[in-house]
């Protein structure tokens, strides 16, 4: 959600301190809209189909678009095949990009290949095949909300990768070693000189 406004009013169900709903927004049978900030589905599209993309969709879009995670040839890791995971690798697929799904459940392996057209699935329990893959992505996009161990994603991503947090993971701190973010850009500085 890219909200910079202090003052925004959400399109869905927002309440004043005493409860009551200020608007009904997105779930209003008419809504008046800015045109600028509209876009109107095509007559072969049922928005039942399309409306996806208006949340998950623009959800993992966006961060491609901003990060410079959609550029022909490119490896991107995508962490979780839910509801943001299975956009963010069609969105990748059809840029052109090099898709590894990465999840803790090796019966998605057939659904990322098969059905979504990822190009390899690593199991993020086995230690072998995340070894195998270090150093291997241009950049992740993590969409898991469930707490989970973000160091081995770092040794995933090339010199300089991205990752891009989107799954909305618990108010817990979470833990993330700084040394392989130093030596990852302290590396690519030898390389360049």
């Amino acid at each position: 959600m890219e909200s910079y406004c202090p003052k925004c009013v959400y399109t869905y169900t927002h309440f004043d301190v005493e409860g009551q709903p200020i608007n009904y927004g997105g779930f209003s049978d008419i809504y008046v809209v800015n045109e600028h900030f509209a876009f109107r589905f095509p007559d072969t599209l049922p928005p039942e189909s399309g409306a996806p993309l208006l949340c998950a969709g623009i959800s993992v879009y966006s961060p491609m678009k901003y990060f410079g995670l959609s550029e022909l040839g490119k490896h991107l890791g995508v962490v979780g095949l839910g509801g943001l995971g299975h956009f963010a690798v069609k969105f990748a697929k059809a840029f052109g990009m090099k898709v590894t799904v990465i999840s803790t459940s090796p019966n998605k392996k057939d659904e990322a290949i098969e059905r979504f057209g990822a190009d390899s699935f690593l199991v993020s329990r086995d230690t072998e095949e995340m070894q195998a893959a270090m150093g291997t992505m241009d950049g992740i996009i993590d969409t898991v909300s469930a707490m989970h161990a973000l160091n081995p994603l770092v040794d995933l991503l090339k010199c300089n990768g991205k990752l891009i947090l989107l799954g909305a993971q618990d108010l817990k701190p979470t833990e993330l070693s700084i040394l392989p973010l130093l030596a990852g850009k302290f590396i690519t500085k030898l390389n360049l000189n």
